[in-house]
């Protein structure tokens, strides 16, 4: 393949297939992670970002002159300044302190600006703030990933047909991690349209509201929730697991160590989930997951350790 802009090089990302009985699934079921930490942003947010900016571009809602503004915990951001790179847009986005250093130098590779936002405020505090700047800085725009509905579009209609084709429509449970939730809403909305048995599977780590317990921090970066996301409205969830810091660390080196891939906390929970659910169902189920980014952006917070 020969290409002249990175841009062509998101999406159709290849699939994983593990023996779901290695870990205790039911006999003959099979788990496939469609490995998007191979996009060339390094996560699944190389999908949105470009979605976004193509789309504002062509309502003329931003131009070469325009300051994309964002709050993100670091993969939406390198997304959408993956996407403005061709056009040469300015970038500025907001993040929370604790969230990973690589993931902000990745950023300001691009050519982004970061400002950041005390850890206690979460993302909410983050998002007040991009709020905050849009009316201070001339000619910006918000795309606000946790509310725009162009979101779950991106990964509905990109994702979702690439996951439901390579593999036949032979799926028993989609299964992924919940942050804004427009890539769980947007797949799992093509799946059941294609099949409508298809279970849908959430993944949350400790400190998400969810399953109910009450928000607090956590370690697993780029999952987990402050409040509802939008997007949730129209899609029923048949399950959401909660998995701890300390599992999905585990199986993100377990999955480095036994099948060499360089995936990150959130792909850990996303794997221990997929686990637990193929030890729910009959023999004979295929479960799909998402590893949504890469180790490599979290190795300061000692994720292979």
């Amino acid at each position: 393949m020969i290409v002249d802009e990175v841009q062509e090089l998101i999406g159709h990302t290849p699939m994983f297939q593990f023996d779901a009985t290695r870990f205790g699934g039911q006999k003959g079921s099979t788990i496939y992670a469609k490995l998007e930490y191979l996009n060339p942003g390094g996560s699944v947010k190389d999908r949105l970002g470009q979605h976004l900016l193509t789309n504002a571009l062509q309502r003329g809602e931003i131009n070469t002159a325009t300051t994309i503004i964002e709050p993100t915990a670091g993969n939406t951001g390198i997304g959408i300044a993956l996407a403005g790179v061709k056009e040469g847009i300015k970038t500025l986005f907001v993040v929370p302190e604790k969230f990973s250093l690589e993931k902000q130098q990745l950023m300001k590779a691009l050519g982004a600006e970061i400002v950041h936002t005390p850890t206690a405020k979460g993302i909410s505090g983050a998002i007040n703030k991009a709020k905050q700047l849009a009316t201070e800085i001339p000619n910006s725009y918000l795309p606000l990933q946790f509310e725009n509905a162009e979101n779950p579009k991106a990964y509905y209609n990109t994702l979702g047909p690439e996951i439901f084709n390579e593999l036949s429509g032979q799926i028993t449970s989609f299964v992924a991690g919940i942050g804004s939730g427009g890539t769980f809403a947007g797949v799992t909305a093509y799946l059941r349209e294609q099949k409508p048995t298809i279970r849908a599977i959430g993944v949350e780590p400790e400190g998400s509201i969810l399953n109910g317990g009450a928000a607090h921090g956590h370690e697993i970066e780029g999952i987990g929730v402050e409040f509802i996301p939008t997007f949730f409205e129209n899609i029923s969830i048949d399950n959401i697991y909660t998995i701890r810091d300390e599992e999905g660390f585990y199986f993100a080196r377990l999955l480095a160590q036994n099948f060499g891939l360089l995936v990150g906390s959130s792909s850990g929970a996303a794997f221990a989930a997929a686990i637990k659910e193929s030890q729910f169902l009959p023999e004979n189920s295929t479960i799909v997951t998402i590893f949504p980014d890469s180790g490599e952006r979290y190795l300061s917070k000692n994720i292979y350790g």
